[in-house]
């Protein structure tokens, strides 16, 4: 290989890796924390994991408007330091008269915009048969989903109902990219956690496409439970890392969503949008969700 071809290579593999994984050095954008001028009050509460190796802050907004007899819908939001940077006044303004939901941030004690060695751990299934669970992309410790759910039903869930009154039966559970992973993992294993699933930019990939061996049975597990799932995906996303946007790029997401939609009781809308690469769906996909909320 000549070195202008094996310039070209090394670039497009750092184009490639560039797409997939959020850049660590971006700053969390807190400038709405600071306002005092919204229908919206932020507050914060720190916890550890289980196993002290990970660090979390929740960013808890609560609108002015007092709580429904039944408690407020709350919208869970992952990657939660570029869930608070990504919000815009006027959406707030919007959510509060609308529903006027609760909003919850899960995002970590950080300045960074995206805790990457974390949210690996947190948004990835574990996969079978494999002794060490390891990122594909980053080689990064991986597989501890299950751990971050279980943190959230037991410690997260109660801590945040301290603040204010939940509804237990209008639950979203919002994620991008890997975060949209963790959201079909949760579906997939605990559809009775949400009442809703908003899925943005899914890593399908992961690990040769790991959480699709996770759906079968789903049907089964739903039990009483009736989820909604919304997935989200922009037309300018390669289907992998490693490769570039294409006419059948969405090809595993529409086929994912036609076989979800034959299962009875689950709800399932896919959404596209036009033009959008992977790193500007983590904001769209995210007022997509805040719009329908206020509706």
């Amino acid at each position: 290989m000549n070195k202008i071809a094996l310039g070209l290579a090394l670039a497009l593999a750092l184009a490639a890796s560039a797409h997939a994984q959020p850049q660590p050095e971006q700053q969390m954008d807190t400038t709405l924390l600071q306002r005092q001028d919204l229908p919206y009050h932020f507050s914060h509460i720190d916890l550890d994991s289980a196993d002290g190796q990970r660090h979390y802050r929740l960013w808890v907004g609560k609108p002015e408007r007092p709580a429904p007899s039944t408690g407020y819908p709350v919208l869970w939001m992952l990657d939660g330091n570029a869930a608070i940077g990504a919000l815009q006044a006027q959406q707030l303004r919007q959510l509060a008269a609308g529903q006027a939901p609760l909003l919850v941030a899960i995002g970590y004690q950080s300045e960074q915009r995206i805790e990457r060695g974390a949210r690996t751990f947190d948004y990835t299934p574990p996969v079978p048969g494999l002794a060490e669970q390891r990122d594909p992309l980053t080689g990064q410790p991986s597989g501890g989903v299950d751990a971050l759910l279980d943190l959230l039903q037991q410690r997260m869930r109660p801590l945040v109902a301290g603040v204010a009154p939940l509804d237990p039966q209008r639950q979203t559970l919002w994620g991008h990219s890997y975060g949209g992973l963790a959201v079909l993992h949760t579906l997939f294993t605990r559809p009775g956690m949400f009442s809703d699933y908003a899925a943005a930019s899914p890593s399908l990939w992961w690990h040769d496409g790991v959480i699709e061996r996770e759906f079968p049975g789903l049907g089964q597990r739903l039990g009483a439970s009736r989820p909604r799932l919304l997935l989200m995906r922009g037309d300018d996303e390669p289907s992998n890392p490693r490769a570039t946007p294409s006419a059948n790029s969405d090809r595993p997401m529409r086929e994912l969503a036609a076989r979800l939609a034959k299962v009875d009781g689950l709800q399932v809308r896919y959404q596209h949008f036009a033009g959008l690469g992977h790193g500007p769906m983590l904001p769209a996909s995210l007022a997509h969700v805040l719009d329908t909320l206020s509706q």
